[in-house]
């Protein structure tokens, strides 16, 4: 019983820190020029989000803050957001 409410407790952890990215996905680029980032640009700095600065989830602006500090860390696809953005 104890292992099953432990292996449920895991997936509600994953579960809560996979929702906080994806709001801070949807917010980001509210948060970096007052714009709603696409699709795209969410998927482009994902793996970003987790590499660098995952740590910082769920504060968006300290996720923001964070990936323009590792600017030269980025994938280029999320660099390419970032030089959209002016950010």
């Amino acid at each position: 019983m104890k292992a099953r409410f432990l292996r449920f407790a895991g997936v509600r952890s994953r579960a809560r820190r996979a929702s906080t990215v994806g709001l801070f996905l949807t917010l980001f680029a509210t948060a970096a020029q007052a714009q709603q980032g696409t699709p795209e640009q969410r998927r482009a700095c994902t793996p970003d989000v987790y590499r660098l600065c995952a740590g910082e989830i769920p504060n968006v602006r300290a996720i923001t803050a964070c990936l323009r500090r590792n600017r030269s860390s980025l994938s280029e696809a999320c660099r390419t957001v970032f030089d959209q953005a002016g950010g």
